[in-house]
């Protein structure tokens, strides 16, 4: 079966009038560039056959251009958002997560085996430079396939039961990538808000690999670097997902030009962006982004001081109130987003911990059922979330297409009584003088809690989880740690628990990969030696022993092999009914709100909207571009 994502396919205007495109409006920011000649106008920076994207169609209004907006962050690596919220891809989601080509002209793709990728005529990376098949092939003979630059080897989403792809250039503007299996997750991965890497400029990066430079050159700009090979020097010069190097040429609506370290990051309009609004007008709106470097623990204070333009990051609902009263001094406005997290907050026991006695109790699901069914969500939600969540497991949201109720009610109920019933069957009935329940070995029942420490919320909520499972004999003590010391603590088998945000994309499509589901991966904190089991092809780790565990494992290795979408939608729904009837995780509350704050002057910026980092790239799904200030431009 063929299918096919063409501009025309998926966009309402199929075509730039011809007397709008005469008429294309120039950004005041650019003039001065092409009255010197250094630039051409829109005609010459746009490609042949521009994305249009209709603002009309979406509910928003056609914007006009200029103006400055302020965001704060709390490290120079959070530049990384401007990547994520400007969310430019090969291939991309739009508001409603169906998926559409972007930078490419389209795509097809032959049971998900062979993909064919078109790329526009004329487009242009940011330097003037064109935007052609050699990106590509730079990219996957030259870097992909370099064993001195993937040490690691190939990276695994594009390895289809162990084999790489076959590459080829069909012409200056189209390529094609082949495996003899179905490779679903290609597309998505292209997607990601940290996208999988597939293309670089090619007329830069040459520069910086022994390929193409020589020896005495690449030893200048080694030391010029501060890097101690050429591969370090190549790594360092092609970042693009936290763009610390103002001169790599990029596809993205903004580009850095300053270059680390420093306090304050400025991101310009790419004269040669691809994208453009009903009416033939080039996007972004909006000339420039300054990101302030700011201690995290001060963003809100200062976001409440007018000291930012559009602010998601580093404000959370805690601040509503404060963020609200600053609507009445400074010319802000707030809204309320949906968090799309599985759950707020969640309890991962660590079913790979140290101690054998514990780790008995942990990997049976009676235990943390028992833990779950003592939680009194209800209350957590009207004490620590003024009652606007909703009591959860840790799972999915009603705003997926394979949401179901019974996921979320999954031994979510508040029933101290059932709760008491299933540790007595554990055998743990003895308790000592203080009602904590003693385990086989005569140890009091003491669960250790670790969170990062980054949040008073984490200690309000296990505060009130404490008196909860003291009701049913568990003692609960919160220890703080370090952030960046968690996974190998973990993998070691040192934290018995952690307390953790809930699955990070709650609002997935039966073609998104329900990797989150089972484990897949070293940094998920309930289970990290069975996903590195996994994530090494078997070297590393071990094999889950839990029987459901591994079912998970078996289920996500079918999706990728499903052949019909029906078949992918039963797999989603076995593996979510694992999930949380087996409480690998322990859910407290979701469908939070997120405050966004903006300036009272921006335009286009949805009232309301899903917030996430995957997929929705935080605001980079609302296209960011199509932001514009109206009168009193900031």
């Amino acid at each position: 079966m063929i299918r096919r994502r063409t501009l025309l396919a998926m966009l309402a205007s199929t075509a730039i009038p011809a007397t709008a495109a005469a008429r294309r409006l120039e950004p005041d920011f650019l003039v001065p560039l092409m009255n010197a000649g250094k630039l051409p106008t829109a005609a010459g920076r746009l490609p042949k056959n521009p994305r249009v994207v209709d603002l009309a169609a979406m509910g928003r209004d056609v914007g006009k251009y200029g103006g400055t907006a302020r965001m704060l962050i709390g490290s120079a690596k959070d530049i990384r958002l401007m990547t994520i919220c400007g969310y430019a891809r090969l291939v991309g989601y739009d508001d409603k997560l169906d998926l559409s080509a972007d930078i490419l002209e389209s795509y097809e793709h032959v049971d998900e085996k062979v993909f064919t990728f078109k790329i526009r005529a004329g487009h242009r990376w940011s330097d003037g430079r064109l935007f052609t098949a050699e990106d590509f092939r730079y990219c996957w003979e030259d870097v992909i396939l370099d064993e001195n630059l993937r040490k690691g080897g190939l990276p695994t989403d594009l390895l289809v039961d162990g084999k790489p792809p076959r590459f080829e250039v069909i012409d200056e503007l189209t390529v094609r990538y082949s495996w003899d299996g179905p490779n679903p997750d290609f597309l998505p991965r292209l997607a990601a808000p940290q996208p999988l890497t597939i293309v670089m400029p090619a007329h830069y990066m040459q520069q910086f690999h022994q390929k193409y430079q020589n020896a005495n050159r690449l030893a200048g700009l080694m030391k010029e670097q501060r890097t101690k090979s050429w591969v370090d020097l190549h790594i360092k010069m092609s970042r693009s997902y936290r763009p610390e190097n103002p001169e790599l040429p990029t596809l993205d609506p903004w580009r850095n030009t300053t270059k680390p370290p420093a306090e304050q990051f400025v991101f310009e309009r790419n004269p040669y962006f691809h994208r453009v609004d009903q009416n033939g007008t080039q996007l972004p709106y909006i000339d420039r982004f300054l990101l302030n470097v700011s201690s995290s623990s001060i963003i809100t204070a200062k976001a409440c001081t007018g000291e930012s333009d559009l602010q998601a990051t580093g404000i959370d609902f805690a601040d509503y109130a404060f963020l609200k009263d600053a609507e009445k001094r400074y010319p802000v406005k707030v809204g309320l987003w949906k968090a799309t997290r599985g759950s707020k907050i969640a309890l991962l026991p660590n079913l790979n911990y140290g101690d054998e006695t514990w780790r008995g109790l942990l990997q049976d699901a009676r235990f943390r059922r028992a833990l779950s069914l003592a939680i009194d969500r209800e209350e957590i939600n009207k004490v620590v979330f003024y009652g606007l969540a909703r009591p959860s497991s840790d799972t999915i949201l009603p705003d997926s297409p394979l949401y179901k109720p019974e996921y979320a009610a999954a031994w979510s109920s508040h029933d101290p009584d059932a709760a008491n019933r299933l540790l007595d069957e554990l055998g743990l009935q003895n308790r000592d003088s203080d009602g904590i329940r003693l385990l086989p070995d005569g140890r009091e029942a003491q669960i250790v809690v670790e969170t990062a420490g980054e949040s008073t919320l984490d200690t309000d909520v296990l505060e009130l989880i404490t008196d909860h499972w003291r009701k049913i004999g568990i003692s609960l003590f919160i220890r703080t740690s370090q952030r960046d010391v968690f996974r190998s603590r973990t993998m070691g088998g040192q934290i018995m628990m952690t307390m953790w945000p809930g699955l990070e994309n709650g609002v997935p499509t039966r073609d998104m990969n329900p990797s989150q589901l089972a484990p897949t991966t070293d940094d998920q904190l309930q289970w990290p030696v069975w996903g590195m089991h996994y994530l090494s092809n078997g070297q590393k780790g071990h094999a889950p022993e839990v029987a459901e565990a591994a079912r998970l494992v078996e289920l996500l290795k079918s999706w990728y092999h499903a052949r019909t979408p029906e078949e992918r939608t039963d797999i989603w729904g076995e593996m979510l009914a694992i999930y949380t009837d087996q409480v690998f995780s322990i859910g407290i509350v979701n469908q939070t709100l997120q405050p966004i704050l903006r300036s009272a002057h921006m335009r286009n910026v949805p009232e309301r909207g899903l917030y996430g980092f995957d997929p929705t790239c935080y605001l980079g799904v609302y296209m960011p571009d199509t932001f514009w200030y109206g009168e009193d431009i900031a």
